[in-house]
């Protein structure tokens, strides 16, 4: 735990505080606070260095980043934001990562929306039938499911045949469309697709039975905050089923497939759920592909207290 005295003195610098309050609205790597702050490596990873020293941020790898997060609580980042009103630089550093974090949402429409109609077809990482067996597995009598992050369907429409109604939520209007148009074809009146960001689903609060995050997490600038929001929208007594990739080091994936994090472990997903409010959290790798670079598949069940 953070002396409160030293954390305080850690926050009199205007630029460890600039830091901080980035950090407090999404996890950075160096590279990131770089393009955000206009200044060096050294001097970035300084501060950081006494910030982390100070239990104010924590980092984790990701492939060849460190990408780290503010661990400020809410007492101390009430007096940071208070601090910052004296910093006018505070101000434009938000409206830089607000740009950052539309490029990359931009960067992964455009990429969905060139691979939309062509699901089935290329080569998507992770996306593993037997994956996708072995979730289905886990749940069954589903009432009202949201499929998010859910591409042109693929899942939606099996998850429509037994399941009340399902609401599939994508960012891309053309992969929206192109699903929208399969399930007219394929006569599913209870498959509604929308448009709308994994970080902010366009769902009401507690309004599905069953919620599916299905290889979109690591495409999440900040998965905390997806998972966040599917305990939101997850009935009480409800279920999260999370496919994803375990975690891995082929950094071409941010290229190829426009990934944000390289995969999660077990025991990183499985913290992240808790944290999220979620209990009955069960783990397993349910599939490795023979060809390099050997993505395994991820499975996390878990459920929101009654």
């Amino acid at each position: 735990m953070a002396s409160m005295l030293k954390s305080l003195k850690l926050l009199t610098d205007p630029t460890r505080l600039r830091i901080l309050l980035l950090l407090d609205a999404e996890a950075l790597s160096v590279a990131d606070l770089q393009e955000l702050l206009g200044m060096g490596q050294s001097r970035i990873s300084t501060q950081l260095s006494q910030l982390k020293a100070g239990a104010l941020v924590t980092d984790e790898r990701s492939g060849k980043h460190n990408f780290y997060r503010s661990e400020m609580g809410p007492d101390l980042l009430k007096l940071a934001k208070e601090a910052a009103k004296e910093v006018p630089e505070v101000e434009k550093d938000l409206a830089a990562l607000r740009h950052l974090q539309r490029k990359r949402r931009d960067k992964t429409r455009a990429y969905f929306d060139e691979l939309a109609g062509r699901f089935g077809r290329d080569y998507v990482p992770g996306r593993s039938w037997k994956g996708l067996a072995e979730a289905l597995l886990k749940v069954t009598n589903q009432g009202v499911v949201a499929d998010l992050g859910a591409g042109e369907g693929t899942l939606a429409q099996m998850l429509a045949r037994q399941a009340e109604r399902v609401i599939a939520v994508d960012l891309s209007p053309k992969m929206v469309e192109f699903g929208s148009e399969l399930a007219r074809r394929h006569e599913l009146a209870n498959l509604e697709y929308r448009l709308g960001d994994i970080e902010e689903p366009p769902l009401e609060d507690a309004s599905v039975d069953l919620a599916f995050l299905s290889q979109a997490l690591h495409h999440a600038g900040t998965p905390e905050k997806a998972l966040l929001q599917a305990f939101r929208i997850v009935k009480p007594g409800g279920r999260l089923v999370v496919l994803d990739l375990l975690q891995h080091t082929f950094e071409q994936a941010r290229e190829l497939y426009a990934d944000v994090w390289l995969g999660f472990s077990e025991g990183e997903l499985a913290a992240m759920l808790e944290k999220a409010g979620f209990v009955d959290i069960e783990t397993a790798v349910v599939d490795r592909e023979p060809e390099p670079p050997h993505f395994q598949t991820l499975l996390a069940v878990a459920k929101k207290p009654a």
